[in-house]
């Protein structure tokens, strides 16, 4: 048999195989790709349609009130300009939003580190309690400790009186506390994925415990700890119920509570158009700043511990 006329068979054999590993696309199949893609395009309408609207109505006349026409005719950027007029104070407001966010964010990071590692490489009995105890701390209503909190912070307990009303520490400590145990949670988890072996080899090279933790584990961690910044940033951001408790002065009001008081630029009526120019801008940074980082989310909530 020539050398050829073997290619020739071996091209064959290749072809038929192909066919018969090629899988059927009779009608169970066609009925599954229709059902996945118009799953699919459900979930993404009924996510996106929101926000869409919410552009829509930022874009109309500020006469147009309760429109329900799905384009702005004619689009005008008045309610933008309305947002800022200086009865809403709203710059203000975004910036205790930034001040509040930013610190509650860099503070349950530094806690919840350090509390996290303790946790994954120390062995005491009661870890699992503690761990527990921790977590339970995040599921308690907030509502059920607005009063206790507020009673605190007007200085009602006469033994440990505290005049915190209209500050920022009395909008950024209760929203740590909330934050502080989701972080320590996610980064045990997180810290126990990483060998321990990697410590020990880094103090045999000359690394301190302390070094070791801050040049080996903490970069091996930062998709983690990135992770737990965003969830925790997003969180306080969006906070309603603490900074309406506690800032009820208009020069302490986030961005989120300033919304809420807007009173309107024309008239007595409801300032559709303004709020939902408010709510644009109060949205846009935080897609912005996902989809910038989306790959680092990801990689926190699914990236093993060994690179």
């Amino acid at each position: 048999m020539s050398t050829a006329t073997t290619t020739e068979q071996a091209h064959v054999s290749a072809a038929e195989l192909a066919k018969l590993n090629k899988p059927t696309r009779d009608g169970k199949y066609w009925a599954g790709l229709i059902g996945t893609i118009a799953g699919m395009s459900f979930i993404v309408i009924y996510c996106i349609l929101p926000f869409y609207w919410m552009i829509v109505s930022a874009l109309r006349q500020p006469t147009d009130g309760r429109s329900t026409d799905f384009l702005p005719n004619p689009p005008s950027l008045a309610n933008f300009g309305a947002v800022f007029d200086p009865r809403n104070q709203f710059g203000i407001a975004l910036v205790n939003s930034l001040v509040v966010s930013l610190t509650t964010t860099l503070l349950t990071l530094v806690f919840g580190i350090l509390a996290a590692y303790a946790l994954a490489r120390l062995r005491f009995w009661a870890k699992g309690l503690v761990l527990s105890i921790i977590i339970a701390c995040s599921m308690f209503p907030g509502i059920t400790l607005l009063i206790p909190l507020f009673k605190l912070f007007t200085g009602n307990y006469p033994s440990f009186p505290l005049n915190w009303m209209n500050t920022y520490q009395a909008l950024i400590i209760p929203t740590l506390s909330f934050g502080l145990p989701l972080c320590v949670w996610n980064l045990t988890a997180f810290f126990r994925q990483l060998p321990v072996e990697l410590e020990h080899a880094a103090m045999v090279d000359g690394c301190t415990p302390g070094q070791a933790f801050v040049k080996v584990i903490l970069p091996l961690a930062a998709p983690g700890v990135f992770t737990t910044a965003i969830i925790t940033f997003i969180a306080v951001w969006n906070d309603y119920m603490i900074a309406l408790q506690f800032g009820t002065s208009p020069e302490m009001y986030t961005a989120i509570v300033a919304v809420s008081k807007f009173t309107g630029q024309y008239g007595f009526d409801t300032p559709w158009g303004t709020i939902m120019a408010a709510g644009v801008l109060i949205t846009v940074p935080l897609l912005v700043g996902v989809l910038i980082f989306q790959r680092r989310i990801v990689a926190g909530l699914t990236a093993g511990g060994v690179k």
